[in-house]
């Protein structure tokens, strides 16, 4: 009987802070931030990559949880549903999701808002085309996109509107 792999260590940012743990080689990446680390706002829809749903950020790139092994994350920033509140974009993006109504229930949201945090970081000014085409790879079954791509177009909005001067 062969022996089963070894764990193997790893090292990586986790929501701004450093994290060194062990894991089997193959391990996913949903399966550690869930069950390992108790990180349960990324969830797994469909577990093949075609939902969205588990989507993360790693080096500020959406990418799907359910697709990566740990062994990927070695010295990588990675960013999660719940690092959302402490990010000025991620705060604006929780709130017109909220007043828009975009959330029902709250399963392919979590994935929609790093996809979404992705795109307005690096164009605050996008459109709605440029938000539907973002938005592409996650799917919702419960509210619909009007109301998401209404959140997001909502969120750029706030993101390039001129400050008021004190």
């Amino acid at each position: 009987m062969s022996k089963p792999p070894e764990n193997s260590p790893i090292s990586f940012f986790l929501n701004g802070s450093p994290l060194s743990l062990s894991v089997a080689p193959g391990r996913r990446v949903v399966d550690l931030l869930r069950e390992d680390l108790h990180l349960t706002g990324t969830k797994e829809g469909c577990g093949t990559g075609e939902c969205g749903a588990c989507t993360l950020l790693v080096d500020g790139f959406p990418m799907l949880s359910c697709l990566m092994l740990a062994a990927q994350l070695e010295g990588r920033n990675i960013e999660t549903v719940e690092s959302l509140e402490k990010d000025p974009v991620g705060e604006k993006l929780i709130t017109s999701f909220e007043e828009k109504g975009a959330v029902q229930c709250g399963y392919c949201i979590p994935g929609m808002e790093m996809t979404a945090l992705a795109l307005l970081r690096n164009h605050p000014e996008a459109d709605r085309e440029d938000i539907r085409k973002s938005l592409s790879g996650n799917l919702c079954r419960c509210t619909g996109y009007v109301k998401i791509l209404d959140a997001v177009e909502d969120t750029a909005k706030k993101l390039t509107a001129p400050k008021e001067m004190p």
